[in-house]
């Protein structure tokens, strides 16, 4: 049998990553390939990067059940650089805290924009990201 955790678990070790981080952290929106880490050097070309609201995760639902989901508006309304969105990564100054996959609407990625495709000064919105404890 695994090992099984209360919700108020998973949610204090969710607390715990959106606390490390810390607020106001930025997130990259990048193409190419997702580095084999965080630890890993940056990949591809940054299309975008904004500052996350200060209190940058909520609670999903009550009771919550391990998950955190976005809080407030993650938009940009000026893109750096035109090319294909593929991953992100959260940081808090120079550091990677998390990163992971990027699809289109609906497209199943870690996190999910309006488009995938960018192009220089448009504006773009996240539309979902949520973080699970892995013990959910």
């Amino acid at each position: 049998m695994a090992i099984q955790l209360s919700v108020a678990v998973r949610n204090a070790r969710l607390d715990a990553i959106e606390t490390t981080i810390s607020t106001s952290p930025t997130l990259e929106i990048r193409s190419g390939s997702v580095p084999a880490n965080c630890a890993a050097a940056d990949s591809g070309t940054v299309l975008a990067t904004l500052t996350l609201p200060s209190d940058w995760m909520a609670a999903a639902g009550t009771p919550t059940a391990g998950a955190k989901t976005i809080s407030g508006t993650w938009q940009d309304l000026s893109a750096d650089a035109t090319g294909t969105a593929a991953h992100f990564r959260i940081k808090a100054g120079a550091t990677c805290h998390l990163q992971g996959t990027i699809t289109a609407t609906s497209g199943g990625g870690d996190m999910e924009v309006s488009s995938t495709s960018f192009t220089a000064g448009q504006s773009f919105t996240v539309n979902t990201f949520t973080l699970t404890d892995g013990n959910a």
